[in-house]
């Protein structure tokens, strides 16, 4: 798979995935591109060839001509690989698979609108979720805006490459990277949608699941009691065991919406118990209780993490000047490579050791033989690229359900199976109903990460109900399911049997830590994920505790990285078992942290919103209430703009380092500016100036009043039959010859039961009577 990489830091992750799956990648770097530090340069380039010198139009074309995926980002206006001919946008290489990563994407009336992670982070809502009430909003560290717009860029690109293969040609595909963001707010535009409200910041607690971190005797740990009864009940018997549970054993506590009504006063208990502990203590007696309790871990000490290193999870990267056994880096989100799917030999393998970015010809920069082999499709163009591919659905709350409604989007089939007796949290979860008056089938949370699935009632209690999987799995070609290590093998469905009832079947299986190491029974919620990657310890403010992510970015990274795994294997033709552990997932969005740890470079930056090679960069107050404004100055001739519009102090040529030592000047006289100014009125008006600056956007802002969101009709509307028409998150991979869709709205609890199971499996009314009598269908 040969990869043409034209990134910048707006798709950098996209490129370093198709290097994790063996993709032969050859980089042209921008001219003018800053220089990255070595940690950097490593994380995000290492096992690639590099073309630096300058390349003509010509040879780029030629370049372009030889590569299956063409992978180019930057602002709209300098993208070298589009033409724009009577305001349309097509792409120069139209044999190629061409992924395009813009800011706010191809179309709309903010196309030509700049963005780093910063600025993206705010216009997509994400920024606004992180901060302590009153402060300024800011994001999840490590760049997770422009992570998550490379993710959807790897995905882009091996849709294109199926879709190639079925219609026979290539396709330019636009992936925003505001949209990438707007996806991943888990909660906080549908609440919105749903309720009419949308959630703030507050330092760390999360709003809709009894999770936060707490202060241990020795460091920090994350954790708390949502979920199912037993995540409650077993915290309650062990503070109970050591007589620290106070006044929680008292019947009223038992009752889950009394309990979630008196969070504060449990949380105040909890923590009292937990501060009398070690963190490491606490997180191993978690784990041995199956309870979603983590040490807040650091990047100096994630490579000694047992369960990542048992794993071979950490990549080593060589290089002049290095050691010679190399740096150790993180790895990718999961080991690629399965076996042939039908001995149900499963030979998987991670790029555990990469090289430092090779000078490469311009003439000849390829290491394959030739580009991947082309088939003429039989399928016309519109068709999705995933139709006619069915996927069991063995999922739950958000991690798996993300993955399958991606999946979703592209034409798979999705088959959900639920019980009552076994269902999913967000149809119950007080907290996850959104509306007061939803129901199980109705709920805000349920309804827009399940859209375009069909629901069949299996009750896996019977042996009647298990037959009916096992038959519904023989009829698919995809299984996702993130149940603990060994229940699908209990049930007779590992992965050699499956192999065994459809050769060539992708099982995905999407543990917390996966499916194997000293850890695999850990129970983990998203915030214990991002605890244990060492992403939560890099929210602490100077000199204070860490505040940890209030949604759940931990389990859409992980989906993000099951539906690469699925299109990997179907872009091959092959099946094979990925175990995909949503642990090393997040720990491999932690960008360049480990290799900054392990080289001794001294972050340049300490305090939130700065940046290393960018002065101004930082969100500061507008006129309103609680109203915000990111922006981000790249470059003395941007300073040199900004200062003069603006009438900053300083003299308006100097350079970088110069306004360093001024940042704290620069920032109070920026403020003092903004807040007199309308943010949506400034954002345009800095835009018009070349200066990247959103608005920071809260969920209300996403639905309602984006004008460009709108334009590119992000929140489209299904019609539900309990609900009405109701506004849905959108497509964020938009495929020019594929188009993606959402086609149906989320399910009612088993409400395609009884089609599925006539027209999969014939069975007739009097066998699914039977089922019915048995309690298999309930």
């Amino acid at each position: 798979m040969r990869v043409l990489d034209l990134t910048d830091d707006l798709a950098f992750n996209g490129a370093r995935l198709l290097v994790g799956l063996g993709a032969d990648v050859v980089r042209v770097e921008r001219p003018g591109s800053p220089a990255l530090s070595r940690a950097e340069t490593l994380h995000w380039h290492a096992g690639k060839r590099v073309v630096s010198a300058p390349v003509s139009p010509a040879a780029l074309d030629r370049l372009a001509g030889q590569a299956d995926i063409v992978m180019e980002s930057g602002p709209f206006g300098e993208l070298r690989g589009v033409r724009t001919d009577s305001g349309a946008v097509t792409s120069r290489w139209p044999r190629a698979v061409h992924v395009v990563v813009t800011p706010f994407g191809t179309t709309g009336p903010r196309r030509d609108w700049r963005a780093g992670d910063l600025v993206a982070a705010a216009a997509g809502g994400m920024a606004w979720l992180g901060g302590k009430p009153g402060g300024p909003p800011k994001p999840p560290p490590r760049e997770q805006a422009t992570q998550l717009a490379g993710a959807h860029a790897a995905i882009a690109a091996l849709l294109g490459l199926i879709a190639r293969d079925r219609i026979g040609q290539g396709q330019l595909i636009d992936v925003s990277a505001q949209e990438a963001v707007a996806a991943t707010l888990e909660t906080g535009a549908i609440a919105w949608i749903h309720a009419g409200r949308y959630p703030s910041r507050t330092g760390g607690v999360y709003e809709h699941v009894a999770h936060r971190v707490f202060r241990a005797a020795d460091g920090h740990v994350a954790g708390g009691y949502s979920g199912s009864d037993r995540m409650w009940t077993d915290l309650l018997a062990w503070m109970a065991e050591c007589g620290e549970a106070e006044d929680l054993t008292e019947d009223k506590w038992s009752d889950p919406v009394f309990r979630w009504r008196g969070r504060e006063h449990v949380d105040e208990v909890v923590a009292r118990f937990v501060a009398r502990r070690s963190a490491a203590s606490l997180a191993e007696e978690g784990r041995a209780r199956a309870l979603p309790w983590a040490e807040v871990s650091t990047a100096t000490s994630l490579p000694g993490n047992p369960q990542l290193a048992e794993r071979g999870f950490f990549a080593r990267v060589l290089g002049a000047g290095l050691p010679e056994e190399g740096v150790t880096d993180v790895g990718f989100p999961f080991a690629a490579l399965p076996g042939d799917g039908v001995t149900g030999v499963a030979a998987l393998r991670r790029p555990v050791r990469l090289t430092e970015p090779l000078p490469a010809p311009a003439e000849a920069p390829w290491r394959s033989e030739g580009p991947r082999g082309r088939r003429d499709g039989a399928r016309g163009p519109g068709a999705r690229p995933l139709e006619g591919i069915r996927v069991l659905d063995l999922t739950w709350v958000l991690a798996g359900p993300y993955a399958t409604k991606t999946l979703a989007e592209h034409g798979a089939d999705i088959i959900k199976i639920e019980s009552r007796h076994r269902r999913d949290p967000t149809r119950f979860a007080p907290s996850m109903r959104l509306r007061p008056d939803a129901g199980i089938d109705d709920g805000g949370y349920f309804v827009n990460f399940n859209r375009g699935k069909r629901s069949v009632a299996l009750n896996l209690r019977t042996q009647p109900g298990l037959e009916v999987l096992r038959r519904l799995a023989a009829e698919c070609d995809v299984v996702i399911e993130n149940f603990s290590p060994g229940v699908l093998a209990r049930w007779g469905l590992s992965y050699d049997r499956l192999a065994e009832l459809r050769p060539g079947i992708i099982l995905v299986s999407m543990a917390g830590v996966g499916q194997s190491g000293p850890w695999r029974n850990a129970v983990t919620f998203a915030d214990t994920l991002a605890a244990m990657s060492g992403l939560t310890s890099e929210t602490a403010d100077p000199g204070e505790a860490p505040e940890g992510l209030t949604f759940g970015l931990g389990d859409m990274v992980a989906a993000n990285a099951a539906v690469l795994a699925v299109l990997d294997l179907v872009a091959a033709g092959r099946g094979g078992h990925v175990d995909l552990s949503q642990l090393e997932a997040m720990a491999a969005s932690m960008g360049p942290a480990v290799l900054e740890a392990e080289l001794g470079e001294r972050p340049l930056v300490t305090r939130p919103n700065r940046h290393p090679r960018m002065v101004p960069h930082g969100v500061y107050p507008v006129r309103g209430d609680d109203r915000w404004i990111a922006l981000a100055v790249r470059g003395d001739e941007e300073w040199r703009r900004l200062a003069e519009h603006a009438g900053l102090p300083g003299p308006a040529s100097a350079g970088l380092e110069e306004r360093r030592r001024h940042e704290d000047e620069i920032d109070a006289a920026l403020a003092a500016w903004c807040s007199e100014r309308d943010g949506e009125a400034l954002a345009a008006e800095l835009q018009e100036l070349g200066i990247a600056a959103a608005v920071v956007a809260t969920g209300r802002d996403l639905v309602e009043a984006d004008e460009h969101l709108a334009a590119r009709g992000f929140y489209p509307v299904l019609e539900h039959p309990l609900i009405g028409p109701v506004r849905h998150e959108g497509i964020v991979v938009r495929m020019s010859g594929t188009p993606g869709a959402l086609t149906a709205p989320a399910p009612l609890l088993g409400e395609h039961t009884g089609r599925v199971l006539k027209d999969l499996l014939d069975l007739d009314d009097e066998e699914l009577a039977r089922l019915r009598d048995a309690g298999a269908l309930e």
